[in-house]
């Protein structure tokens, strides 16, 4: 008996109603627990071409713990049993807020060291794909530099892939596109 070959479902855009289905876990803004000794704040409106901020997407964030090291069982350095490292956020109040710590210096696939640096994927209406990029942190000028990722993208854009100093912690806005655009990497 033959079978016949069913076409892949297509692409389809996240949607207005993105908002439904956010209300897991409302602690899913804390890496790290409250009072955490080193942690902050990040926070960042997503804004559309228009410069107006999205109030329905959705920010999710992977990150090394403080020495650099993941809680998985090929970790190479030493396994951070224990380290959840993700992090998720919705935009329904106008911005995202993430509580966390610095994350440590990562190696590359050749072996070059990563600057401090916390994953991003972006969700929104109108998105086929997530999209994904990257926050540096100010100070770190030398690693962010020598860093392999940050040193693939043209210097102009570069700033869009570095938060700003804040009261709390740091700022990062993300523009999805326009003028400023922030950097996003086809993983």
């Amino acid at each position: 008996m033959m079978t016949e070959a069913l076409p892949s479902t297509p692409s389809q855009t996240v949607g207005p109603y993105l908002h439904i289905g956010l209300d897991w876990g409302r602690d899913g803004s804390l890496v790290v627990p409250e009072g955490t000794p080193g942690a902050f704040w990040i926070r960042g409106a997503v804004l559309d071409g228009a410069g107006q901020p999205m109030p329905d997407a959705l920010i999710e964030t992977w990150q090394a713990d403080p020495a650099g090291r993941f809680d998985h069982p090929h970790e190479m350095r030493g396994r951070a049993h224990g380290w959840k490292g993700f992090g998720r956020s919705d935009t329904r109040l106008g911005e995202f807020a993430i509580y966390t710590v610095l994350p440590g210096t990562v190696p590359a696939r050749d072996g070059r060291p990563q600057a401090p640096h916390i994953d991003v994927s972006v969700f929104a209406r109108g998105l086929l794909h997530r999209l994904v990029t990257r926050i540096y942190f100010p100070g770190n000028s030398r690693i962010n530099a020598a860093d392999p990722v940050i040193g693939s993208v043209p210097p102009p854009r570069r700033s869009t892939l570095v938060a700003q100093s804040a009261p709390d912690g740091y700022r990062f806005d993300i523009r999805v596109q326009g003028a400023d655009e922030t950097v996003f990497f086809d993983v």
